[in-house]
């Protein structure tokens, strides 16, 4: 399970479990520093939703430390519709992961994708689909040191009728 003795020891300082409704106030939070112009109540109202669905269609996965303080989440989801550079369906899409920034460097978003990806495993998925604004470098690189690879660039447009 363990890509090496390193990775073993980090992990034990850790633990990471599927979020539960009692986990709403501080999952929020942290969605709040990775998604900032997002209120507290509109995050609360998207755990809601999360955590109403079925663990089979998309989970959060929270990390906490030795003192039980979450330090990192991850959340994902099964898409069935067309997911940008995916060829297969269902996808598993990584719809946000965050690290607090003084946590990072220690292994916590390794052992978040892990679990993320054995979800996906489990649900007969072939790939993880994730995306990133364009100035985010610092989730490019992230998503690039994991083994993801960039399919493709998408700038948005809209015309108000």
């Amino acid at each position: 399970m363990f890509a090496n003795r390193a990775d073993a020891a980090q992990d034990r300082a850790m633990t990471i479990r599927i979020a539960t409704v009692s986990d709403r106030a501080a999952w929020a939070e942290l969605r709040g520093q990775l998604w900032p112009g997002t209120s507290h109540e509109e995050h609360l109202d998207e755990i809601r939703e999360i955590l109403a669905k079925s663990p089979e269609v998309s989970a959060g996965f929270l990390e906490f430390g030795e003192d039980g303080v979450m330090r990192a989440f991850a959340e994902v989801g099964l898409r069935h519709d067309h997911v940008n550079g995916c060829a297969t369906s269902p996808v598993a899409f990584l719809e946000g992961i965050y690290v607090c920034p003084e946590h990072r460097g220690a292994g916590i978003g390794r052992a978040l994708l892990r679990s993320v990806q054995a979800w996906a495993e489990e649900r007969g998925c072939r790939e993880l689909g994730s995306d990133a604004h364009l100035e985010n470098v610092a989730s490019h690189a992230f998503h690039e040191a994991f083994g993801f690879e960039e399919t493709e660039r998408v700038v948005f447009f809209r015309k108000m009728l």
